[in-house]
């Protein structure tokens, strides 16, 4: 059910900068073709570029059904299918819990969320049609793990995606199309351009991960792709704490809390 990336064709959201970008150069050093998309149309162009002849660009408003069709048919138009589509769109509101007004939660979820429904009405009848193909969502450790009350509707948004993409695997891997869920901890790319705050940042509980380069990032998406696998970490210490906290939740909430000044 892997998919051989070499002649895939590939539509990457959010690929102007960061993960997306490193996802798509990864990709393309694969063989994949690479539509790439991001609200900034100009970064789509600029990243499609240094990718070459076998990419194409498109500005894309996740939020928009129109656009994500519009990205869907620029990837068939131009090269006639779709195999790989890496959904990797995220915003942040960021600050103590009762200061994030509902106004901000409405924008994380349909931006984190919805775009993932939108994604999937767009691109799912067209890879079912052809019994073959991968979806990629870009979720978090903090969707994983219980330390982002900073950023809870980032957090809750995380954490519905995990559970998405989960429930997905279960629907389409017996159709012939691999799902996997990248859930990176930190990763140096330029997020804080989609971060909005409110009111005293509030210290964050939690593990503390190493920070790791989007190209890194990048390689293991495409790595997980072609093993199709479906849970893909940038911090393989995640994994410990993953298990302590199904191995037993309150124990380790009274260890985030106890740790943590």
């Amino acid at each position: 059910m892997s998919i051989d990336l070499h002649n895939a064709v590939a539509v990457v959201t959010g690929a102007g900068s960061g993960i997306g970008r490193a996802a798509a150069h990864s990709f393309a050093r694969r063989g994949a073709r690479v539509v790439v998309t991001d609200l900034d149309g100009e970064r789509a162009k600029a990243v499609a570029d240094e990718l070459g002849d076998g990419s194409a660009a498109a500005a894309c408003d996740v939020t928009s059904l129109d656009d994500l069709l519009a990205a869907r048919d620029l990837a068939l138009d131009r090269f006639g299918r779709v195999d790989l589509v890496m959904n990797n769109v995220g915003i942040l509101a960021v600050g103590p819990v009762e200061d994030i007004p509902l106004e901000a939660w409405q924008r994380v979820v349909d931006v984190n969320l919805l775009s993932v429904v939108r994604s999937n009405l767009v691109f799912l009848p067209v890879l079912l049609e052809q019994g073959s193909g991968h979806v990629v969502n870009t979720a978090s450790t903090a969707g994983l793990l219980p330390y982002g009350f900073d950023r809870l509707p980032y957090t809750a948004t995380k954490h519905a995606l995990v559970g998405l993409s989960e429930s997905l695997a279960l629907y389409l891997r017996p159709r012939g199309i691999g799902v996997s869920c990248l859930c990176p901890a930190g990763v140096a790319t330029n997020i804080v351009e989609q971060i909005t705050f409110y009111g005293e940042p509030a210290p964050p509980k939690g593990p503390k991960f190493p920070v790791v380069d989007a190209e890194s990032v990048g390689e293991l998406v495409a790595d997980g792709v072609s093993e199709n696998r479906f849970l893909i970490l940038t911090a393989p210490e995640a994994a410990d704490e993953l298990r302590e906290l199904g191995a037993d939740v309150d124990r380790y909430l009274s260890r985030l809390i106890k740790d943590t000044p």
